[in-house]
């Protein structure tokens, strides 16, 4: 058999200019392909690994760039659009104030959503104590219920929230549910159909479906998870519609973190929902007739706790949740807390960590032992010896996975949302986070991050890992971090 096979690819190659032939078409494969990618003008790491692994793969590269490859979306004309019909209602520039910060400054120029206060700021910790949450000021709905949600499962935590807003819609109640097309994917018609047909709109945000000369965004997915209530309540942070979340359901459900705010704040919230509902259906402005988007009676409320609202996605080229977190290190005299379930930094992130490390903050990082993607955790720890020499503090919580995303800064700043600090997050996924400058909120969550960090394992430099099953897979993974 081998002898034959043998045969053959001598044969083959014995056709006079095959090579030639081989070579010509391998060129006219990858020099496009070479080109398309440089003139994106990315980060150098990234672009060379891009090509390096398409060069690998003649013209199957080229279907997964094409379906996986980095894409922009330009939505400029429709926040344009947003702002000319009315629902921009913010003052465009940043108070003369207090509240007026760099940071502030910052996250205004590269969001468009100014500094705002809360008048209620509510961490809930893990899925049961947000579903109770969330169900019950569904059940005060009296105008709308606005959801965006990366999983939303058709499972009993799905079916509880589901059962809720089909009572609220069929009391008149308005409901739109925004779900991402990957992440529900495991959502079927006949669990959605009671709330469709109690009157509420669904939509999914970017389509798996192909469609001729049309890049598919198939890597490119909302991971937020936004709750707007009568324009009064909001919720927003890591926790999905999921069985996987429900402590009360599962022992080794995640361990997660969500946030309940009330407002003024929650008018920019509502914003970010109403934005991509628009571009996900195509709708304009009059289909929100009869839809209180802000509550009168929180619209002029002085809040007592200071909040941004922080959005960032592939429509942006400012990265605005990722120099938001940097710049927040960078601003730190004490302490920088991160606990994050995807850690694969940039080389600025990194250097922030580090640099406040080596000047005497103290400097801890909480992620899972194990995560769900074991690609993901080799490459979380391939940066641990650098972190670690830096006199960074590294913990890993298990066995439940830690799927929290916050950042603590001193005594005053704390950033939650649904950010992983990784280059998924940062650059290609629609993401929202919340700032707090409050030394309540701040105080509340270095509470519940000193419990989580006494109940994990701080890892050790000692250098005695196994070289096969730990550092080899490290170092491999690390070298596919810029296309995580």
């Amino acid at each position: 058999m081998l002898t034959s096979v043998q045969q053959l690819w001598d044969a083959l190659w014995s056709i006079p200019h095959l090579k030639s032939y081989v070579t010509a078409a391998w060129l006219l494969y990858l020099v496009p392909l070479c080109v398309w990618i440089v003139l994106q003008k990315r980060e150098p790491v990234a672009t060379l690994s891009w090509l390096l692994s398409l060069a690998m793969l003649p013209y199957v590269g080229y279907l997964v760039y094409f379906l996986l490859g980095p894409q922009r979306i330009k939505r400029q004309q429709l926040r344009r659009h947003l702002a000319r019909s009315g629902l921009d209602s913010y003052e465009v520039f940043c108070p003369t104030d207090e509240d007026c910060t760099e940071l502030a400054l910052l996250a205004q120029s590269t969001t468009g959503l100014p500094p705002s206060s809360a008048t209620s700021v509510q961490l809930l910790i893990d899925g049961g104590a947000t579903y109770d949450s969330i169900v019950d000021a569904v059940a005060l709905a009296q105008n709308h219920v606005h959801l965006e949600y990366y999983i939303f499962n058709p499972d009993r935590s799905g079916e509880l929230l589901r059962d809720a807003l089909v009572e609220r819609a069929n009391a008149g109640v308005k409901v739109r549910l925004l779900l991402d097309a990957v992440g529900s994917s495991a959502l079927h018609k006949r669990f959605l159909q009671p709330l469709l047909d109690a009157g509420a709109e669904f939509a999914w945000f970017h389509p798996t479906r192909l469609r001729p000369f049309k890049r598919p965004w198939v890597n490119m997915r909302t991971h937020r998870k936004i709750v707007v209530v009568d324009g009064r309540i909001a919720f927003t942070g890591g926790i999905n519609i999921t069985d996987e979340e429900n402590e009360r359901l599962r022992n080794d459900a995640y361990r997660d973190l969500h946030v309940r705010v009330e407002g003024e704040v929650v008018r920019s919230i509502q914003q970010v929902f109403v934005e991509d509902w628009v571009y996900a259906t195509g709708h304009q402005r009059k289909d929100f007739h009869g839809t209180r988007l802000w509550s009168a009676t929180e619209a002029n409320v002085e809040g007592g706790v200071a909040a941004q609202t922080l959005v960032s996605g592939p429509d942006s080229a400012w990265e605005p949740i990722h120099r938001l977190h940097v710049a927040a290190i960078h601003e730190a005299r004490q302490r920088v807390w991160l606990v994050t379930p995807y850690f694969v930094p940039g080389e600025a992130a990194r250097m922030a960590l580090t640099s406040a490390a080596l000047g005497g903050l103290d400097v801890r990082l909480l992620v899972p032992k194990l995560s769900d993607s074991r690609l993901v955790t080799y490459a979380a720890r391939s940066y641990f010896d650098e972190l670690l020499a830096a006199g960074v503090k590294v913990y890993e919580y298990g066995p439940r996975l830690m799927h929290s995303k916050a950042l603590l800064c001193d005594d005053l700043l704390a950033i939650i949302g649904s950010a992983n600090f990784d280059h998924r997050s940062f650059r290609l996924n629609f993401e929202i986070s919340m700032l707090f400058r409050d030394r309540t909120v701040t105080a509340t969550l270095a509470q519940w991050l000193e419990g989580e960090f006494a109940v994990s394992q701080q890892v050790r430099g000692d250098g005695r890992r196994a070289f096969w099953r730990q550092r080899l897979p490290e170092a491999m993974a690390r070298l596919l971090s810029p296309l995580l």
